[in-house]
């Protein structure tokens, strides 16, 4: 297959897909906050008897919380229906004396009341993030994000230091990074939108996972063309990427799959707190793939060949100034 060839197809396509993601993300809300991002309270907890989802959802609507989000969940051998993971919005804070001791439960305790009517239950565990923490989430996420990215750009650069214009590559590299991460975030705005799919910090961590393995699977297509670039100096660079996609994309494909093979795995029988990662890693998979046969490495020869230039040649604004 000639890769390089359909380059012009390929890269229309990712560029309607990174369109498409954009267009999602500028549609409030971009995404769905989880309790890590907007604050509230999460409740994890085990109820005695059988109890069914929608009881669960109509006891707490009932005491204000009709947006809470309950997720039923297997763990064990236990039966489906009994343990639950609710996510919540702010709650009243419980009360305590001088003395500490605890005069008024808060919004935890009549939430907890509540619930206990439909059966006897435990509380396996209970988080709460104010505003101000989540605050702090965001920006520490939207920092790891630009700081991975960066280091990314000078290690590919100076690993690749000995082949011609290695800055290229860095920036190849990077590119298809920035494809991965802006079609995943629209895939998570529209799953936001369509099922109230909310991201929180396991989402972070499988967003970082995906720039990892992204890089990851560009810089074996990228070593492959450095070899050939010095075992073969007269062949164009057209010819040699062409060369390492094929001799590459097998192990690619098969890295991949047995990835993918886990995390559908995972998402069959692990509980719903991991989801988003899985869901992440999932489409990282899939796109990070696809985006280190095509964009990375077509990218690379595009820029090469100067096409790159003379596209933005052709937009009004940037050919005037040239040719000034």
């Amino acid at each position: 297959m000639n890769i390089i060839g359909i380059r012009k197809w390929a890269l229309g396509f990712s560029s309607l897909l990174v369109l498409g993601s954009i267009v999602l993300l500028l549609i409030p809300p971009a995404l769905t906050p989880g309790i890590d991002f907007k604050g509230g309270a999460a409740l994890t907890l085990e109820f005695h008897e059988s109890v069914q989802p929608h009881d669960v959802e109509a006891k707490l609507g009932s005491i204000g919380h009709g947006n809470a989000i309950v997720q039923p969940s297997i763990e064990g051998n236990r039966t489906y229906g009994q343990r639950y993971f609710i996510r919540l919005g702010d709650l009243e804070p419980e009360v305590r004396g001088n003395d500490g001791v605890l005069i008024d439960r808060g919004g935890r305790g009549v939430v907890e009341d509540a619930l206990i009517e439909l059966s006897p239950l435990t509380v396996k565990g209970f988080d709460e993030v104010s505003a101000v923490i989540a605050g702090e989430n965001v920006t520490n996420a939207i920092v790891a994000v630009l700081v991975a990215t960066v280091l990314i750009m000078l290690y590919v650069t100076w690993a690749f230091r000995r082949v011609p214009s290695p800055f290229r590559y860095g920036t190849a590299a990077i590119i298809a990074l920035v494809h991965d991460t802006v079609i995943v975030l629209g895939l998570f705005s529209l799953l936001g939108k369509v099922i109230d799919l909310e991201v929180n910090a396991m989402f972070i961590t499988g967003v970082l996972t995906v720039i990892g393995y992204s890089v990851n699977d560009t810089i074996v297509v990228f070593d492959r063309v450095r070899e050939n670039v010095l075992r073969f100096p007269a062949s164009s660079i057209g010819e040699v990427v062409n060369l390492s996609v094929h001799e590459t994309v097998g192990r690619s494909l098969n890295t991949s799959l047995t990835i993918l093979v886990v995390v559908v795995t995972l998402l069959l029988l692990a509980s719903t707190s991991i989801q988003p990662l899985l869901y992440v890693l999932a489409a990282g998979v899939i796109v990070g793939t696809y985006s280190s046969i095509f964009i990375a490495t077509l990218t690379l020869v595009a820029w090469e060949n100067g096409e790159i230039g003379a596209a933005f040649s052709r937009i009004p604004l940037i050919g005037r100034r040239r040719t000034t």
